[in-house]
């Protein structure tokens, strides 16, 4: 019988914790995340003329995305510092929905899924900012890790 997986955030007595991970080697880390801004196809049309009145918002999500991706530890509690040697944020347009991917690399003692994730999810946050007054419909859906690697 296998023993019951446990919190890795919590000690014995359920109280939050900080992971040690002083004893793990340090191996080469990789997770891409995905999430998704569902929108009208007019917000897509606008989107690809670069027509929105707050601009480029391709641009500033993606730069948004790595920021955020690059200051994980300060916005996740529990979460360690990562140097973060790529981060990298693409965009799928497609006719009534944007999707987002974040990867994130490190060499590390732990794995970068957070950081992907909030790379991820604040692009998503920004497109949805930027687009939010001429699309009121809008939502961000399907935040999940797609890929996580250590070699």
């Amino acid at each position: 019988m296998k023993p019951e997986k446990t919190f890795s955030h919590l000690d014995p007595q359920g109280n939050a914790k900080m992971v040690n991970v002083g004893a793990k080697p340090m191996q080469q880390r990789r997770a891409v995340a995905t999430a998704k801004l569902v929108c009208s196809p007019a917000t897509i049309r606008a989107l690809k003329k670069n027509a929105l009145p707050k601009g480029d918002v391709l641009t500033v999500a993606q730069i948004a995305g790595i920021q955020a991706a690059k200051r994980t530890s300060e916005l996740i509690p529990l979460c360690h510092p990562l140097a973060l040697c790529h981060v990298e944020v693409n965009f799928q347009v497609k006719n009534n929905f944007v999707e987002i991917f974040c990867a994130a690399e490190t060499s590390a003692q732990t794995g970068v899924e957070m950081e992907a994730l909030t790379g991820a999810s604040v692009a998503a946050l920004t497109l949805y900012d930027m687009c939010k007054a001429v699309d009121k419909t809008m939502r961000i859906d399907g935040v999940r890790v797609l890929e996580k690697i250590k070699k």
